[in-house]
């Protein structure tokens, strides 16, 4: 499946103008799901291998149960893939790419960000693969630290890396590092669900807020 197959779903989100930037309230407290033991639940197996696209399906359809139970939104969820021995091509399509397209749709049901923790080497090429098919970004913890593994551009990932960096920027250190594409750049990383900004621009990384929600 290339970027090209499905247009409707992953460039939807470039046209909300911002609805991610525009939240009036900050994110509710982190929810952490272990994937490996809605795996497990989801097709009652011991082992909580994501192989097939029916458990990756029914896997994802889980997640999203328990973020729709979220009190607040906007939130953001650490998907936790400490568990998960196995992850292949489709499943990491279903419960990383689809996952992420679902919400940056404008008909999203609510809005939510992920993290996904605990992406070793034995899930890691899945899941760049099928973020590159579908153009999308997401931020992982390899290990070392959070990266923003997937398609991003060179502007993008800068933008990115110093918000990693510094937890959170104000509107007027945006514009100081950026000059006037800072908050147009921002407002494109909360589209794609890999920051989270607020109604005057400010912007938190993701993994500052799963420190202090």
């Amino acid at each position: 499946m290339s970027r090209a197959d499905e247009p409707s779903d992953s460039n939807e989100a470039g046209e909300s103008n911002g609805r991610a930037c525009a939240m009036s309230k900050g994110p509710a407290p982190p929810l952490t799901i272990d994937v490996g033991a809605i795996a497990s639940d989801a097709v009652a197996q011991a082992r909580p291998d994501l192989v097939t696209r029916p458990t990756g399906r029914a896997v994802r359809a889980a997640i999203e149960v328990r973020i729709s139970r979220i009190a607040r939104s906007p939130s953001v969820s650490l998907l936790d893939f400490t568990r998960v021995r196995i992850l292949d091509f489709s499943c990491a399509d279903e419960v990383v790419a689809k996952l992420l397209v679902r919400y940056m749709r404008r008909d999203r049901p609510r809005e939510a960000f992920f993290l996904f923790r605990a992406v070793g080497d034995i899930h890691r090429h899945a899941v760049e693969e099928v973020l590159g098919r579908h153009g999308l970004a997401a931020v992982c913890d390899l290990g070392g630290g959070y990266e923003l593994l997937g398609s991003a551009t060179e502007e993008e990932r800068t933008a990115w890396r110093t918000l990693e960096h510094r937890g959170r920027i104000s509107l007027s250190e945006l514009a100081a590092e950026f000059g006037e594409q800072g908050v147009p750049v921002i407002r494109g990383l909360a589209d794609r669900r890999v920051a989270w900004c607020g109604r005057r621009g400010d912007a938190r990384a993701l993994s500052e807020i799963a420190r202090n929600p």
